[in-house]
């Protein structure tokens, strides 16, 4: 019989005396104990060999064909999806057109989509900048119902491209390109970057020059081509990339205007408001750091550098306008006029500006007693021109209102800030004053009761050195005139010295200081040919009650 097999353990024991060929030469201490040695002197048997069971080896088999059999189903739910999204009359998901996402929807819907789309316009575009216009304006109509129809067919010839791609659609379109050139060329000016030039500006009490910055314009016929020769495609999504041309600035160093600036940026600039009717002023101010901010450089060929400082045209524009909200609803500034006044005087390396403060026309309502004689004389407006104003009035009621014109209207031009001429109709006399201190004080004598001079500001126009006034046969020496009676007439009321009539009879003579006249503002010779010398066009005349 053979032999029963034994444990492994057993096998492999040898009796001690065989391996025991000499006497052991130690001893084993008596409290040490076999089963408590270090574990790495204890022997280990080796572990048994282990079996796989049947259920553990039949778990690769039932995930494999798991995920086989979701594979089948997955598909066989696409074909479904996608069969059911072909019965249907709505367009393929994830189909777009003109920039509008028309899966699902149908044509009709698709339609109305992207008609609305076209009506909010298209998106014009340079890199980061854009700008929404109406694409009329551009000549540029789309068929949405076409579009919608050729959505709905991408759709239908590319399922499998549609649903997991995606597909976009290239809009049908009718574009005028006379309309879109037009369009474009009225809207160039908005699409514009102007080019910056290299400047100077105050930081930290130092002045610095500043970099240059190109600029961007826009190409006409470039932006006209690429549409034309593929407009579907550029147009797809509702944007027009827009061809742009790089404009190089004219200054790149502005290091030559630093001791300029330096020298300028030293002082405050001061502005002053003068209203020459009431001879009033406003003073204004910045510092240094405020409008050392606005500094520009501008190219000048008669500047021994070339280049000429300025003041940024925007931020000057802005501050005006601050001061002239500051004002009240009868008085306001030209806001061109007064930006182009500090302009010149920086030019001249000046920073003490005068700029006009201009007046409103003006509504009267009628009071008991008044006359538009009186109420002329009271505002200050020659009666002609009070009636020019208010053609339909003959008469006059309480509470009635009546037009006042502006007193500008009487001071047409630019205005010698330096000089004044006073006149007192009550005391017959004229002030002539020069940077505030008088200069000349004299007898005049003005228009008689039937013929009076009128009270108001007005100021030099003209100056003829003999002057003939047909009405009265009269030859007027060093004549300067100052308004015109009725706004429509030819001649002027001024100053002029004795007058003549016949070739000698000089009249007058003796009548200084008293009422003589027939409006006009009588000197002796010697005076009124020293006052037509000193007083250029433009100085202000105020005559006074």
């Amino acid at each position: 019989m053979p032999s029963t097999p034994q444990p492994i353990e057993q096998q492999n024991t040898v009796p001690h005396q065989a391996l025991r060929k000499e006497p052991l030469n130690y001893e084993v201490p008596a409290k040490v104990s076999i089963s408590k040695m270090p574990p790495a002197y204890k022997k280990r048997s080796p572990a048994p060999p282990t079996k796989k069971t049947s259920s553990q080896l039949q778990w690769p088999i039932i995930i494999g064909g798991g995920l086989f059999i979701g594979s089948i189903m997955a598909l066989f739910v696409l074909i479904i999806g996608l069969g059911i999204i072909y019965a249907s009359d709505n367009i393929a998901p994830n189909v777009k057109a003109f920039g509008v996402d028309v899966g699902g929807l149908s044509v009709e819907e698709a339609s109305i989509a992207i008609e609305n789309q076209a009506q909010h316009g298209l998106i014009l575009k340079d890199g980061e900048r854009e700008w929404a216009v109406e694409s009329s304006r551009l000549g540029i109509r789309v068929d949405s119902l076409a579009t919608a129809k050729k959505a709905y067919e991408a759709g239908r010839s590319n399922l499998l491209r549609s649903t997991f791609l995606g597909i976009n659609v290239e809009p049908v379109l009718d574009i005028d390109l006379e309309q879109m050139q037009v369009g474009l060329q009225e809207l160039a000016s908005n699409l514009e970057q102007p080019p910056i030039n290299a400047a100077v500006q105050l930081v930290n009490g130092q002045v610095q020059t500043t970099p240059p910055q190109m600029g961007r314009q826009l190409d006409i016929a470039s932006t006209i081509a690429l549409v034309q020769q593929d407009a579907n495609g550029v147009l797809r999504d509702g944007i027009l990339e827009l061809v742009m041309i790089d404009i190089p600035p004219a200054i790149t160093d502005a290091s030559p205007m630093v001791a300029q600036a330096t020298q300028l940026l030293a002082s405050p600039l001061t502005l002053q408001g003068f209203d020459p009717v009431h001879n009033e002023t406003l003073d204004w101010s910045l510092a240094p750091y405020e409008w050392g901010q606005w500094l520009v450089t501008e190219r000048d060929p008669a500047s021994p550098t070339g280049l000429r400082l300025s003041l940024n045209h925007e931020n000057l524009i802005a501050y005006l306008n601050q001061r002239n909200s500051e004002l009240d609803s009868t008085h306001y500034l030209k806001i061109e006029e007064a930006a182009q006044a500090i302009q010149n005087a920086l030019a001249s390396n000046t920073l003490n500006v005068l700029i006009r403060i201009y007046h409103t026309p003006i509504q009267h309502v009628v009071t008991y007693g008044e006359t538009l004689s009186s109420i002329a004389f009271d505002y200050g407006i020659p009666y002609g021109w009070l009636q020019y104003e208010n053609p339909s009035v003959s008469t006059l009621s309480v509470g009635q209102t009546i037009n006042i014109p502006s007193p500008d209207e009487l001071i047409p031009l630019p205005i010698v800030y330096h000089k004044r001429i006073i006149i007192s109709l009550s005391q017959q006399k004229m002030w002539a004053y020069e940077n505030g201190s008088l200069k000349w004080e004299w007898l005049v004598s003005t228009g008689i009761a039937s013929s009076p001079t009128s009270p108001g500001v007005f100021q030099i126009q003209s100056h003829y050195d003999n002057a003939y006034a047909g009405n009265w046969d009269l030859w007027m020496p060093y004549f300067m005139g100052i308004y015109k009676p009725v706004p429509t007439l030819d001649f002027m009321n001024g100053f002029h010295g004795f007058p003549t009539r016949g070739g000698s009879q000089l009249l007058w003579t003796n009548s200084l200081g008293t009422r003589v006249t027939y409006g006009c503002i009588l000197l002796s010779n010697t005076n009124a040919q020293q006052l037509y010398t000193w007083a250029e066009e433009g100085v202000i005349v105020e005559i006074q009650p």
